[in-house]
């Protein structure tokens, strides 16, 4: 198809109207992502206006590009809204429905985390993938424009997490189009090159010389020059409305007897659309002639052309360019004629088929209202259901034209009050999980009315009344899986109604029976009684000892009282530093581990009274706790609480039979580093742990974890206090390489050791990596992965994947800052206690699954940090 201006005879009223035109943006929409909420201000060199993005999205982190960066972009490009949180994040943004418009998104990396990790991330518009993100240099920004006409009355622009780095974005802009413009069979154009050819001026030319705001870098062909002219050219009266001032500059090969020549080779199945665009820049004598054909790939792809002086010439195609490995397009000179061919500008586009799911309006109510209803705060926003591959969190939505929302998970969503009717509005649910929340109230009828329901999990909660009769008739029947256990206030039987008749009867029977057994038994508890005074001199025992080690803070036991609590040593648990470790019970309820100082011991009655120095005095919930000592003549021991599952690096060793979840490792991390941050900050005077590593954290039966083993630990007068060693402390692997030439201990000692103790959760690998031929350790192993970008190498193999790259990424960040060689470059641990808490929470969204053991956590404040890594 050709598209070209008329005549001249209207020039001078179409250019003033045209200037009129290029002023008005009334219907752009431009936003800079990650510009304050409320803000706005117009950028100078273009004159156009920009907004916040903060109404069009809800998720996501303001940041900005570091300073190297900021003199060489235009001002949209010096923030940015990154998204570490969610695997999709989505801006709505209302448009005129029918419209043709081209869509922009930039991308300026800038070094904004100071991390050098350039991220590859999907670009998707409503249910369709767009483009792949490819961040290949942090200092160069990258475009992506799309012409598209939309069917909706808004539109999803969604940024997707493939678990290669952060998604980010810059800009997002809207440019209406005529929809005569860009007229293609295939619909929907992905931009691959725009070409200002022949440029004289080198540099980028867009709004508000090109009213259409498309982008236009300068370009020249090898073996080709450049001719120009000051003249106007006329845009008027060509759909494409190409600005004068590319269209004023061109490029003609050298050798005019030759073909001239252009080609891209394709490196996948994409349609491309070529348009070219020509118009006469010299004034042509009466004796000269510039015609020309185009062939692509040997075969005519349009011709004769014969450009007009000043007026700009279309040449493009409806359908797609024949597939091919190489796409050559050729030039070439008509007989007769006196000038070589001439180029002005060059647009080359891929064919995009974009599909517009829009989820049922009743399912985007009814989930909205139950959105707002109980304050959910997840990746819920744009369209539910859309893109179909990435639903919102916690949904399942039927791949169909007009998807249908078919699962609701809630589980541990922290909700409260009464089940929302607007779940009712979910027709089709399939699966309902409510389980792990404080709900509460009565099971609602509506809850029998869904035809297709098949699970309803709603464990856990504080259900009252009875369970519909027609859903436990349903799950009797074994159409409907129906999970309603710990809910000790609801009723979960059918005999609920007979069960309250029969309550008067049974009172009065109870009478009956009562008054029988006094008479019965009297004798019989005559007899019980001197049985029981002859145990009650051991009974008073075991009783003083509870008395004085559960209850008071007399915490000191004699020897004896040890042997009877741990029944002559009998089961030996352990064996560590002080010497062995047996199992004991100071009451039936509550059993102990005593840890017996052996007079071979390596430690030694210093380490031993110290540890029960501190134990005596410091309580945390992350702290192991002490429940007494013995400190009678040669006979020293201390009782501790009883941590059924051991210490960590037992559950981490290649040859633990199970393998800890990556949600575990993160919890762990968490307990320790709020147990060690207690030490460092809660504590007054501070107290230094000296020796923190995987074998003295220690996990309960619920897999809290607990820090133990204070033997070398040290009481500082103030914060600034640090200890000179005179005598190695610590264990080899996770001494902090600065004690070695300084000898002092400080708070950033510890966090050394525990930066070592992340590389092991994250690795599962030990301190020393054992090697065929020399041992190394775990930080020089781990590190030069990282730096080249390789950190699913180092991961722990048994986690098969389970980890989310935000969490992840952030986790092994985490621990490179702790183990930086500087001591005053690593973080407090109040920040990484923060750090590790936001790790956790990413974990969890990217995996909602059971409630955590220790979920109280969540409570601390997060304060958050940036990390600039330096070399080790």
């Amino acid at each position: 198809m050709i598209m070209e201006t008329p005549g001249h005879s209207l020039f001078g009223f179409l250019l003033i109207l045209l200037l009129v035109q290029a002023q008005d943006q009334s219907d752009f929409i431009s936003l800079d992502c990650g510009l304050p909420e409320g803000t706005s201000y117009t950028e100078t060199s273009t004159n156009i206006s920009y907004i916040s993005d903060a109404s069009y999205i809800n998720s996501g982190v303001s940041e900005n590009v570091t300073w190297t960066y900021r003199d060489s972009h235009q001002r949209q490009m010096l923030k940015l809204r990154s998204f570490p949180q969610g695997i999709r994040n989505c801006y709505n943004v209302s448009i005129v429905k029918g419209t043709k418009y081209l869509i922009r998104a930039s991308f300026l990396y800038g070094n904004y985390d100071g991390l050098n990790l350039l991220p590859t991330f999907d670009l998707y518009v409503g249910n369709s993938l767009w483009e792949t993100v490819n961040i290949t240099d942090k200092g160069i920004d990258i475009v992506k424009d799309l012409i598209h006409i939309t069917s909706l009355n808004e539109v999803h622009i969604c940024l997707i997490d493939t678990g290669n780095g952060v998604p980010f974005i810059s800009a997002l802009e809207f440019r209406p189009l005529l929809n005569m413009t860009y007229q293609t069979v295939s619909g929907s154009l992905s931009l691959a090159a725009r070409l200002d050819v022949g440029s004289t001026d080198y540099q980028n030319f867009r709004f508000p010389f090109d009213v259409y705001d498309r982008i236009w870098p300068a370009y020249n062909f090898e073996g080709w020059t450049q001719v120009s002219t000051k003249h106007t050219v006329d845009p008027s009266g060509n759909n494409h409305q190409l600005p004068s001032i590319v269209m004023k500059t061109a490029s003609t090969p050298i050798n005019g007897s030759k073909p001239a020549e252009f080609w891209w080779d394709t490196i996948d199945s994409s349609q491309y659309y070529v348009f070219m665009h020509f118009a006469e820049v010299v004034e042509l004598q009466p004796n000269q002639i510039r015609a020309f054909n185009i062939t692509h790939n040997g075969d005519l792809y349009f011709g004769p052309i014969v450009p007009n002086y000043l007026s700009t010439l279309s040449v493009f195609s409806e359908k797609p360019l024949e597939a091919a490995n190489r796409h050559l397009f050729s030039f070439i000179a008509i007989k007769n004629t006196t000038l070589p061919p001439i180029v002005n500008a060059l647009e080359i586009y891929t064919a995009k088929n974009i599909s517009e799911f829009e989820a049922d309006q009743g399912d985007v109510d009814a989930i909205t209202n139950i959105k707002s209803t109980y304050g959910v705060k997840r990746d819920w926003q744009g369209d539910p259901c859309v893109p179909i591959r990435y639903p919102w969190s916690g949904l399942t939505c039927s791949n169909e034209t007009t998807p249908r929302i078919i699962s609701l998970n809630l589980s541990a969503s922290e909700l409260i009050g009464e089940i929302s009717s607007y779940i009712s509005n979910l027709t089709m649910l399939q699966t309902l999980d409510l389980s792990y929340n404080e709900l509460t109230g009565e099971l609602p009828e509506f809850l029998v009315n869904f035809p297709n329901l098949r699970n309803i999990n709603l464990t856990r909660n504080k259900f009252t009344g009875s369970v519909p009769k027609a859903l436990l008739q349903r799950a009797e029947a074994g159409s409907l899986t129906l999970s309603v256990g710990e809910n000790p206030d609801l009723c979960t039987s059918l005999k609920c109604d007979n069960k309250r008749k029969n309550n008067k009867k049974k009172k009065h029977l109870l009478l009956i029976i009562l008054s029988t057994i006094i008479s019965v038994i009297l004798p019989i508890l005559m007899g019980i009684l001197v049985i029981y005074k002859r145990r009650k001199q051991r009974e008073n025992l075991r009783r003083s000892i509870e008395e004085r080690l559960l209850k008071s803070k007399n915490r000191q036991v004699r020897y004896s009282e040890i042997l009877f609590i741990s029944d002559n040593l009998k089961t030996v648990i352990g064996e560590g530093g002080f010497g062995k470790v047996y199992l004991g019970a100071v009451s039936d309820r509550t059993q102990v581990a005593i840890k017996l100082l052996s007079k071979a011991s390596r430690q030694g009655y210093n380490e031993f009274r110290a540890e029960a120095q501190i134990l005596t005095v410091v309580h945390h919930k992350n702290l192991v706790a002490l429940i007494g000592y013995c400190d009678e003549a040669e006979n020293k021991a201390l009782i501790y609480e009883l941590m059924a599952n051991g210490n960590l690096r037992k559950h981490l060793s290649a040859s633990s039979t199970k393998v800890l979840s990556w949600m575990e490792r993160l919890q762990i991390a968490v307990d320790a580093a709020q147990g060690l941050e207690y030490l460092h900050n809660g504590c007054n005077p501070p107290i230094i742990h000296r020796d923190m590593k995987t074998s003295n954290i220690l996990l309960n039966e619920r897999m809290q974890a607990k820090i133990s083993d204070f033997g070398l630990s040290r009481v500082f007068a103030n914060e600034s206090d640090t200890h000179l060693s005179t005598c190695p402390a610590g264990t080899f692997g996770y001494v902090d390489p600065m004690i070695h030439s300084s000898g002092n201990f400080t708070k950033k000692s510890d966090v050394y050791s525990f930066g070592i103790v992340l590389f092991e959760l994250v690795t599962g690998q030990p301190a020393i990596i054992k090697g065929s031929e020399d041992n190394i350790h775990i930080v020089d192993w781990a590190k030069p992965l990282i730096e080249e970008g390789n950190i699913q190498n180092i991961i722990d193999p048994r986690l098969e994947g389970s980890t989310g790259s935000c969490s992840v990424g952030k986790f092994v960040e985490l621990a490179l800052s702790c183990t930086l060689s500087a001591s005053a470059e690593r973080p407090d641990m109040n920040d990484v206690v923060s750090q590790l808490i936001e790790c956790l929470k990413m974990g969890q969204e990217r995996t909602p699954q059971m409630p955590p053991n220790n979920a109280e956590n969540l409570s601390y404040n997060s304060m958050g940090s940036e990390l600039l890594l330096s070399p080790r």
